[in-house]
């Protein structure tokens, strides 16, 4: 019964930080609620035993946000962190939410057709080790190329915000 109790609070907290997080037009507002997203997903972990990887969740995101508040003070103008520009007008807000909408029907469909909602789910623990190994492997069903490609593509666009602020600066 705690467990329910307690997940039924980390999911309070996720959707209600994600919903915020995503609304709100300040970048700092949106980095914090995102970090509240973050350590949410890591209490679900700690509530289902893995402590590793919810260790990790904060230990990895956690660094990941202190990096998006340096480059959001570095790379934001001023009036724009304190809230004074940029102002989200009602059409944007309106065509995201139909996004939103048909990104939903999208998922639903699938899973539906997949037959998802029937699948029962297995009465078996997966060992860490084999967590472990399909997270740092290269074979089928790993991941460690694909962690490898984000991390690049993410290195690009830290430089590609980098370059952006300096032409910014320049023809200042």
């Amino acid at each position: 019964m705690g467990n329910i109790v307690m997940f039924t609070i980390l999911a309070v907290v996720i959707i209600a930080s994600g919903l915020l997080c995503v609304t709100t037009t300040r970048i700092m507002r949106a980095a914090t609620f995102m970090l509240f997203v973050l350590f949410g997903v890591a209490g679900i972990y700690f509530l289902l035993d893995y402590t590793f990887l919810g260790a990790a969740q904060i230990a990895v995101y956690a660094g990941g946000v202190t990096m998006i508040y340096v480059f959001a003070i570095q790379l934001v103008s001023k009036r724009t962190l304190q809230g004074l520009e940029e102002r989200l007008k009602t059409s944007r807000l309106l065509r995201g939410a139909l996004c939103a909408l048909v990104g939903l029907v999208v998922v639903t469909l699938i899973l539906l057709k997949a037959g998802f909602y029937s699948m029962e789910i297995p009465n078996v623990e997966v060992p860490m080790s084999d967590i472990g190994r399909a997270l740092v492997g290269s074979g089928k069903y790993q991941y460690v190329l694909p962690f490898e490609f984000i991390s690049l593509f993410l290195l690009a666009c830290i430089i590609g915000g980098l370059i952006v602020a300096r032409k910014e600066e320049q023809e200042s």
